[in-house]
């Protein structure tokens, strides 16, 4: 392991484990269904709610899940099998006392990536046993999150019947697309965000930070916070690739561990608000490429891909391509620039994964940093399986910014209640 000088450490920790002010008091409770690594329940955590519970089929994700909240029963076992009422009994929860229900199904079956989408997956009724959950607990407010290819599937019969099946329940609805780089996230990302409340309208969170990009799917005009519309003087600026993992320990690939010290200072404060106090980080290892991947590299400047590789280096199947297809493959990152969204897998044919100024592709690391995961958080499983978790997870900084407008309404009404209750008992 890199270590890092004693005195820097030190200085490190002063700077970087300041309090953050809390602007509540009360702690607020969740459950997280079709949890993941817990990207959700982290940024959840970070405004101030606890989660009670976590569950989802893959073994390594609740490994690692379990690993950075370890207070939260968190179970691996599909989902149909686990029975509500009976978990609701063990939780000492009443009807109506959970704060909110969060969960993102999973995405496979409606991703416009996906190699085929049909109605007819599995993966596509996952949605009805979050509402089965929602509909034993009635929590006050649920949060359901998918990909932006939702609203097309099955020429949006599927999301209207989610929408259908939650207005049903009581749920006063709003829906958004929310893009990542808009809440301080250094990635393209787009998610879909459907909100719900027994209490009234529940809105979404407004963007922080001004950035541009594409809405090139269903909703796109309709459900985003478009740019035009964004006060740019008011917001900060988007943050970029640099921001996000220009300080982590520079490596050559086959270097690394699981447990680096780090070896430069920070250099904004996105990388600041991330690092660890404790002076290390975790899954930074930077893996061999075969010898044509580290020909092709070479070719590639910061921002360019495969179009910038020579027509005899490519792929086979690639040197039919049209030049405007598969414009992030054999991408190289860019250090001014937003990262394309990260992948369930770092491999250069399917995405942008080269480094700025590296000869390498992202560590699991660098891609939790473009996450927005905290550097304390560790990643359990096989490497595959961390970048399949890191890919598959929505970005902390996202998930917090919808749990504090969450709160927001919960206190709100709590507090309307309270003025009511004083009201009724003084008059």
């Amino acid at each position: 392991m890199m270590k890092q000088p004693a005195s820097k450490v030190r200085r490190l920790r002063l700077v970087a484990s300041e309090p953050t002010p809390k602007r509540y008091l009360a702690p607020l409770s969740t459950i997280d269904l079709f949890c993941g690594a817990g990207g959700l329940t982290q940024g959840f955590r970070q405004a101030g709610f606890n989660c009670s519970f976590a569950n989802d089929f893959m073994p390594e994700a609740i490994e690692t899940f379990a690993l950075n909240h370890p207070g939260v029963r968190a179970e691996c076992k599909p989902i149909e099998e686990v029975n509500a009422c009976e978990l609701r009994t063990q939780l000492n929860l009443l009807s109506g006392e959970l704060d909110v229900l969060v969960g993102g199904p999973p995405c496979q079956g409606f991703s416009i990536n996906a190699p085929s989408r049909f109605l007819a997956d599995p993966r596509n009724s996952m949605f009805k046993h979050y509402a089965r959950f929602v509909e034993e607990f009635e929590p006050k407010t649920i949060m359901f999150e998918n990909v932006p290819g939702l609203l097309s599937m099955g020429d949006g019969a599927v999301f209207r019947q989610i929408l259908q099946v939650f207005g049903t329940l009581g749920y006063e609805l709003s829906v958004k697309i929310l893009y990542g780089p808009h809440y301080g996230i250094p990635q393209e990302r787009w998610r879909l965000i459907l909100l719900g409340s027994r209490l009234g309208q529940l809105e979404h969170p407004s963007p922080t930070h001004f950035a541009k990009g594409r809405a090139n799917f269903r909703g796109g005009a309709s459900l985003t916070f478009p740019a035009l519309s964004l006060d740019r003087e008011r917001l900060s600026p988007a943050v970029t690739v640099g921001d996000a993992i220009r300080d982590l320990p520079r490596l050559e690939m086959g270097e690394g561990a699981e447990e680096v010290g780090y070896t430069h200072d920070a250099t904004s404060t996105y990388a600041l608000r991330l690092r660890n106090p404790e002076g290390i980080t975790f899954n930074h290892h930077a893996a061999k490429l075969s010898k044509q991947n580290i020909e092709r590299m070479k070719h590639v400047p910061p921002g360019g891909s495969w179009r910038d590789i020579p027509f005899d280096l490519l792929p086979k199947g690639m040197q039919s391509a049209r030049k405007s297809d598969h414009t992030k493959r054999y991408g190289r990152l860019d250090f001014n620039g937003l990262s394309g969204t990260v992948l369930t897998k770092c491999d250069p044919h399917w995405g942008t994964v080269f480094l700025p100024d590296q000869d390498r592709t992202l560590t699991v690391r660098e891609a939790a940093r473009l996450q927005s995961f905290p550097d304390s958080y560790r990643f359990a499983g096989s490497r595959v399986s961390q970048y399949i978790q890191v890919g598959n997870a929505v970005p902390v900084q996202m998930a917090e910014a919808i749990a504090h407008s969450i709160r927001a309404h919960l206190v709100a009404h709590n507090a309307t209640d309270a003025s009511i209750l004083a009201n009724a008992v003084n008059g």
